[in-house]
Formats: structure tokens, sequence, C-alpha cells
């Protein structure tokens, strides 16, 4: 079952640097619309599994380590609800 704009869009903004709520609004309506909401999709895939990653830290794991995957992971998730991997998104500008 797809999930509704509105919980797709549930997070904390305050994460993102660059957020546009109208922006998203539009990309669920335009010609890219499944890929935005694939993209939101697999960012609340992603701050579910660094949640658990989180809760469940590894006394196996450079604590280091494990911090710079989270951030680098964070800003994957990030840069999918920015919309900066859609075609013509800041990314994938001259690429």
């Amino acid at each position: 079952m797809a999930m509704s704009d509105e919980h797709l869009l549930d997070f904390d903004k305050e994460r993102l640097e660059h957020w546009d709520g109208e922006h998203a609004a539009r990309l669920l309506q335009g010609s890219d619309a499944a890929m935005y909401r694939n993209h939101l999709e697999i960012a609340q895939w992603i701050d579910g599994w660094v949640d658990e990653m989180e809760a469940s830290a590894s006394a196996n794991l450079n604590p280091e380590h494990e911090k710079g995957v989270i951030t680098g992971v964070r800003a994957i998730a990030a840069h999918l609800r920015q919309a900066d991997l859609l075609p013509d998104g800041v990314l994938l500008q001259g690429s």
C-alpha cells in the first residue's frame, strides 16, 4: 500500500540544509512524482536503519567509525528528501 504524502513528509526538517516544502509538494504532483516518492521511502528506511544501529551500538565497532557512518548515511537521506538526486537535482546537474 502506498504511503500518504503526509506520511512521506513526516520527518525532522531541521536536519536538512535546504528544505522547501512548497517545492516538495510540487514534486509530488509532477512528472518525477513516483521517483521522488521512492526517494522519500528510501530516506524513511534509512532513518529506521540508523535508529536501529544507534540503539544497538556494538562493542565491536569503533565509535568514531560508527559516528561517521551514521553522519554519512543521514546525509544521503537528506539529499533524497531535498530532491537533490532527482533528474535536474542539484547533485546531478552537469552529469
